[in-house]
């Protein structure tokens, strides 16, 4: 079991004053049986009085506004987290064969993560790379996340600055080229084509020991959130795997929120008043929670809101 610290800083400064700022955020990490979240804090500056609730997907969102003038906002998330290690796979692999046997029971339990969305539609140019897949798998829904997760890794380029946050699965596929998010989309994009439900994780991967870190920063670029991919395989479960490291998620990549593509699960959001440009500024620190002395050290500052009904529609990326 992997525990760690998380200290994610988002800061927004503005050329003037803004006013009316409304925004919202996923930085709380999830807690289910394989990750706890021990605790949790979130502070503002200017300070406000976030409210949490579950969205539709069962993330944490926390909303907060700001109604006075202000030239800078500055959102500061901590948390203690425990990662368990996933179960190994079983030895058996369930045949393709099996899955298109089940595409319309998966269709109706697991829509959303099927059919194409904002990020991720069913681009004509996947045709070639979803053969190569299939041959790679050996016939199975199992070898066929791993072939595809390891097509995607070798086949296209961790370059900064080749997409924007705005970028689709066709502009990875235009590029050659992406950051981890698009990865994950253009994995999303070989499970759903192939009949496989895939969900877009956002989170962090930590490192195994403080002297790791810098060598963590050169394969994931830098001091950021990170995007891995979880497929559901039938009769198997869901399977993490990152398509920018190329391995499977283990008890370094710590959860934070499930959705069609990125979105959905955007760490922060918001839209002021006021004709000033912004500057944006984000820096994660993913630390072992250790002390200076070598112990574990936990300190339990947590958010607690009652979970909401789920809405009718989700906001889309804006």
């Amino acid at each position: 079991m992997n525990r760690v610290r998380l200290h994610h800083v988002t800061e927004f400064e503005y050329d003037g004053p803004v006013s009316e700022s409304y925004n919202e955020v996923h930085l709380q990490p999830q807690d289910d049986e394989a990750q706890h979240c021990i605790g949790f804090r979130l502070r503002t500056t200017p300070a406000t009085a976030p409210s949490a609730s579950r969205d539709y997907f069962g993330n944490w969102v926390h909303r907060f506004n700001i109604v006075q003038k202000h030239r800078r906002l500055r959102v500061e998330a901590e948390s203690t987290v425990m990662v368990q290690e996933p179960s190994p796979l079983p030895e058996q692999d369930v045949p393709l064969a099996a899955v298109d046997r089940q595409r319309e029971a998966l269709l109706d339990a697991h829509y959303d993560f099927l059919v194409p969305s904002t990020y991720v539609p069913t681009p004509a140019g996947i045709a070639p790379l979803l053969r190569a897949v299939e041959q790679a798998s050996g016939g199975g829904a199992v070898g066929f996340v791993h072939a595809a997760t390891a097509l995607v890794h070798d086949s296209f380029r961790y370059e900064q600055g080749s997409t924007h946050v705005h970028s689709s699965v066709l502009d990875v596929l235009e590029a050659g080229a992406g950051v981890c998010q698009d990865f994950s989309h253009l994995l999303i994009a070989l499970a759903r084509s192939r009949g496989l439900p895939a969900r877009y994780v956002s989170g962090y991967v930590a490192p195994r020991k403080p002297t790791d870190v810098a060598s963590l920063e050169q394969v994931i670029g830098g001091q950021a959130s990170h995007a891995w991919v979880e497929v559901l395989v039938p009769d198997v479960g869901w399977l993490g795997v990152d398509p920018t490291l190329g391995v499977p998620a283990s008890d370094r990549h710590i959860r934070v929120a499930y959705g069609r593509d990125y979105g959905d699960v955007a760490p922060v959001r918001g839209v002021y008043r006021g004709q000033a440009g912004q500057r944006l500024s984000v820096d994660v620190r993913v630390r072992p929670a250790i002390d200076d002395d070598g112990c574990e050290h936990v300190r339990e500052t947590v958010i607690r809101a009652e979970p909401e009904p789920p809405p009718e529609a989700l906001p889309q990326q804006q």
